[in-house]
Parts: C-alpha cells; sequence; structure tokens
C-alpha cells in the first residue's frame, strides 16, 4: 500500500523514526512496548561475549601473576583488576540507562575534558619507566589517554552526522575532523606514548573512512602518512627508535632491546597444540616472560593453553567485532552508526597491534588486550564503550 494511503498515525512514526531528535508521544510509545517485551531488544550476545572475554583475562591475570608463597589463594593483580570491574559495570549500567542520544549532546563538552586531563597530565602526571602518562585520583592512577579515544570517537560522530554536504569529502572538508584528532593525539606524543597516538589516528581513519571521501583525498593522506613515517623518525625518542629497529631484526640484541618479543615468541611457540596446561607455563612462572599480566599477556594464555585455546580467544574477538559492526548497521541514525563504527575499530586495532607485537609481527608498543590485559582504566573504558554500543542496538527501533 502506498505510504500517503497509510493509517496517519503509522505515518507520525515513520517520521519520527526518522528523525534521531524527534520526540515521540507517550501514547505511542505505550502502543510500541505493549507489542513487544523491552528485553527482547537487549544484546545477550554481545553482553556472553564480553563477560567470557573478561573471564578470561581473569584467569590469566591470576596464572600471570600467580605466587601462592606470597599472594596467598589469590593475587594482588587480580582482586585489584575484579574492583575496576565492578566499577566498570556500575559505571556501564548507568550509562546505558540513558539514550545515546544524550552522548550527542555530551559529545563535544567530553571532548573538552578530555584535552584539559591531557594537560593535566602534562603538569601533574606521575612519571613511571621514563613516561607521564598517569594522574593519581583518589589513590589510583588514571590513564587519560585511554578516556581520549572515546571522547575523540564521540566528537568525529558528533561532526559527521551534523553535516549537511552529502559525502564523499575531499581534503578542505576534512580540516575540521583532521584538527579534532590532532590535538590530542599530539598531547599523547609529548607524554610519550607512540601506541595510544598511532592508535587514535587509526580509530578516527577508519570513521572518517566510512563517512565517505574522496580517491583523490585517499591518495593524499596515504601519501602524506608516508612522509611523515620517514619524517618522524627523526622525532621519535631513543627506546621508539630501538623498538623499530628491534622488529625488523629482533636477533641483534637478544638480551637487551630484543629479549621481550624473543621470550614472547619461545612462550607462544611452547604452547604447541594443546598448551601446557593452568599455571603449567614455564616462561610464564619463572618469569622470563616480562610484562607477564599486561601487554604481554596473550603470550602468557598461549603458552598455557596452546594453538587451540589462542584460536578459541581469536573466535571469540572475531565473534564480538561482528556483533559491533552489526549494531553500526542497524543503528537508526547516523550519529549512533558512526559512534559503533568507532567503537568497532577501537577494539579490532588494539586486538591486532597487541597480538601483532607480541608475535612478533608488529613492533613493541604499550597497546593492551581489551577485556583481558591487566589495567583499571583500560577495563572501565572498554566496558564503557561496550554499554554505549549495548545502548545502541537495544533503541535501534525506539
Amino acid at each position: 500500500m502506498a505510504l500517503s494511503k497509510e493509517n496517519p498515525q503509522r505515518r507520525h512514526l515513520i517520521d519520527a523514526k526518522s528523525d534521531p531528535f524527534t520526540p515521540l508521544s507517550k501514547s505511542h510509545l505505550n502502543e510500541q512496548n505493549l507489542e513487544r517485551n523491552p528485553l527482547d531488544n537487549f544484546d545477550y550476545l554481545t553482553l556472553g561475549l564480553t563477560l567470557a572475554l573478561v573471564a578470561l583475562g581473569m584467569l590469566t591475570i591470576y596464572s600471570a601473576t600467580y605466587n601462592p608463597e606470597v599472594e596467598g589463594w589469590l593475587t594482588v593483580f587480580c582482586r585489584r583488576q575484579a574492583v575496576w570491574f565492578g566499577i566498570a559495570v556500575v559505571a556501564g549500567a548507568g550509562l546505558f540507562i540513558f539514550h545515546y542520544n544524550y552522548l550527542y549532546q555530551a559529545a563535544y563538552p567530553l571532548y573538552g575534558i578530555g584535552i584539559l586531563l591531557l594537560f593535566a597530565v602534562e603538569v601533574a602526571g606521575s612519571n613511571h619507566m621514563g613516561a607521564t602518562r598517569w594522574l593519581s585520583i583518589g589513590g589510583m592512577n588514571v590513564q587519560p589517554s585511554e578516556f581520549a579515544k572515546i571522547s575523540v570517537i564521540l566528537a568525529l560522530a558528533r561532526y559527521l552526522s551534523d553535516r549537511r554536504l552529502p559525502p564523499p569529502y575531499n581534503l578542505k572538508e576534512l580540516l575540521a575532523p583532521a584538527a579534532i584528532v590532532a590535538l590530542p593525539t599530539i598531547l599523547i606524543l609529548k607524554q610519550p606514548d607512540l601506541g595510544t597516538a598511532m592508535l587514535i589516528i587509526l580509530i578516527s581513519g577508519v570513521v572518517i573512512f566510512i563517512a565517505g571521501i574522496t580517491r583523490g583525498t585517499i591518495i593524499t593522506i596515504a601519501v602524506t602518512a608516508l612522509t611523515a613515517a620517514f619524517t618522524g623518525w627523526h622525532f621519535m625518542h631513543d627506546y621508539q627508535r630501538q623498538r623499530v629497529l628491534t622488529f625488523i631484526n629482533p636477533d641483534n640484541d637478544p638480551l637487551g632491546s630484543g629479549y621481550h618479543i624473543a621470550q614472547s615468541k619461545i612462550a607462544i611457540g611452547a604452547g604447541k597444540l594443546f598448551g601446557k596446561g593452568f599455571l603449567k607455563g614455564t616462561q610464564n612462572t619463572l618469569h622470563f616472560l616480562p610484562e607477564q599480566h599486561t601487554d604481554f599477556i596473550f603470550a602468557a594464555y598461549a603458552e598455557q593453553w596452546g594453538f587451540l585455546g589462542s584460536m578459541f580467544l581469536l573466535t571469540l574477538y572475531f565473534c564480538f567485532l561482528f556483533r559491533a559492526l552489526h549494531i553500526a548497521m542497524e543503528a537508526r541514525d547516523s550519529f549512533g552508526s558512526y559512534l559503533a563504527s568507532g567503537i568497532a575499530a577501537i577494539f579490532f586495532w588494539q586486538v591486532t597491534i597487541n597480538i601483532g607485537m607480541v608475535s612478533g609481527l608488529m613492533p613493541v608498543v604499550g597497546i593492551p588486550l581489551p577485556l583481558f590485559s591487566y589495567g583499571g582504566t583500560s577495563m572501565l573504558t572498554s566496558l564503557v564503550l561496550i554499554s554505549i554500543l549495548l545502548n545502541i542496538h537495544y533503541r535501534r527501533k525506539a
């Protein structure tokens, strides 16, 4: 039946759905709620995948830091991670209650807060292993660069959804999005944190690419990126240059700069097909594997559970990313679609870079494995992002 001959009330519902900021009347909402159970809209699959990844991560943190003579039945790192998980669940549940369009209104203010926190790191940040990346708040160390990933994606999603010009966009029209990305990236590079800065650039690039850019713009950006990669060598810190050289030739300094990646590859290979078993990884228990509960936690996991266990973990991540992209495609408005795409990009690049790093396929950078590596700020950020995904999916037909 043609739209012009349909029930006027149905026509109103269709028009309201096309505009995410046009509120439906109370009677219309009640009519929709009577048609289906609100719990039917909840994405139980994404929640289940998240809980499975967190449970495996907690188990691996426990095994990576296990020492019964010192810690007792539960390691201090495991307890801290559990506390941060509880905080993150409360924060995510609180965020889920509100419609994600509130984030549209708060996108630019949150971006400003993120920039202020990065400036605060420059002024009053705590130094650890030669880098100033943390703020001490209430006795807990918080890493503002983790929150910067959320604020940049929010700002980009709002800007692109507000654009009235149809895509694809040319280079001139991308100056504003480039500025949104550049400011936090520069501040993070000063900490220095090359890994997170690179991650923000990659994530933003995915969102802008999805929005649509001209072929000439793609070529220009590619040439600029290659030029920046070569010229950036002269501005890198000594340890960053050494990481790149170690990636090219890891056997050049096996007891020095190449030690981390050498031990990581030994641990992954030692797992073979079925792994050595829980708490039986020698590289892990004998502390040959450095940072085994944070950046190199995948190597500790692979040694214990082998190739099959590693494939199971990668399958969980693949299913999670597939769900995130599905949510992006089903979103009821462009803001939700861009936001979900950015969240999917965050998890994709973190998983890709971390596993590529520990297996020797990429240079070593400080990128944690999301929902898996030890780190309170990383856990909080990841669950907040997943809460936004669940929010977008739940309200895709609201």
